[in-house]
């Protein structure tokens, strides 16, 4: 049943494609799943003949992908979270659509999880990013260079737990100036809010090795629920030996939850900072002592 409907859907799509452009050829592939389904949102990378990359895309809904591109010699690469990466050589001939085919897709193998215990999150292996909007337009980026955590791994990965500790008066983005202003009781107030502090509450698997987060931030002194949306890269061992564990996260902030309103700046047309700031996370951890 499933082979008839991606048949129809195929022959469908060749009718009502658009034209192709003149000297041009043009390519289709849908992507599906281990059990053959239409995978929507995969990353679709064409390269030519010299391995630049000339089109990069995503399947729609139906997992279909479809371009144009001079004619010529490409590799065409398909990639998606929890699945093996899948790579086809192909040719484009001027004024002909080139059909690629079904791409079936295989799960990814699952990372080995940290033994369960306590984790002592690493401060030279780990980074705390923030990106802002300066005044609506340029985007500014910074870090904190001062935090501590530690992470306890449940017997099972849902019953895990982590808590972090982020001395706010350690922003940096570059301007010693801006950072002045941005450790002031204009912004962040680090002689009356010295710490930041995430404290989760759930893992949550989201499929693979993505999971979500979910906890409570206290900031500025306000706390607001928050879910890091989080990648697990597995294990490694480091240089003397210790193993390792990393992931990457990433959450996004609205400044009005915490109180970071800047009324001063407003009242005067400014919009110093914009309404949301995007938090990156790049952690390592090795076993507690």
């Amino acid at each position: 049943m499933t082979f008839a409907l991606l048949r129809r859907y195929k022959r469908s799509l060749h009718r009502e494609s658009a034209p192709i452009p003149y000297g041009a050829g043009a390519l289709d592939c849908v992507v599906v799943d281990p059990v053959r389904l239409p995978l929507h949102r995969a990353e679709v990378s064409v390269r030519d003949a010299n391995g630049r990359e000339v089109v990069h895309g995503q399947t729609d809904p139906h997992g279909r992908f479809a371009t144009t591109v001079a004619p010529g010699e490409y590799s065409v690469a398909v990639t998606a979270e929890g699945y093996q990466p899948v790579r086809q050589a192909c040719e484009s001939t001027e004024g002909t659509r080139t059909d690629l085919g079904t791409m079936p897709m295989e799960p990814a193998p699952t990372p080995a999880l940290p033994a369960p215990g306590a984790w002592r999150i690493d401060p030279d292996h780990t980074a705390v990013r923030f990106i802002a909007r300066h005044i609506g337009l340029a985007e500014v980026h910074g870090r904190f260079n001062q935090f501590q955590g530690t992470l306890w791994i449940g017997e099972r990965m849902e019953d895990s737990s982590l808590d972090v500790v982020i001395e706010t008066a350690s922003i940096d983005t570059g301007v010693e100036q801006r950072d002045a202003h941005l450790r002031s009781p204009d912004f962040l107030g680090v002689d009356k809010y010295p710490y930041m502090q995430f404290v989760s509450e759930r893992f949550v698997h989201r499929g693979g090795s993505r999971w979500a987060v979910q906890g409570v931030l206290n900031l500025h002194g306000v706390s607001r629920n928050v879910s890091l949306d989080t990648r697990y890269l597995g294990l490694g061992t480091g240089i003397m030996g210790e193993t390792r564990a990393a992931c990457s996260a990433s959450a996004e902030l609205h400044r009005e939850d915490f109180t970071l309103d800047w009324r001063s700046m407003l009242t005067r047309g400014i919009a110093m900072i914009g309404a949301t700031i995007k938090i990156e996370l790049d952690i390592q951890a090795v076993p507690a002592e």
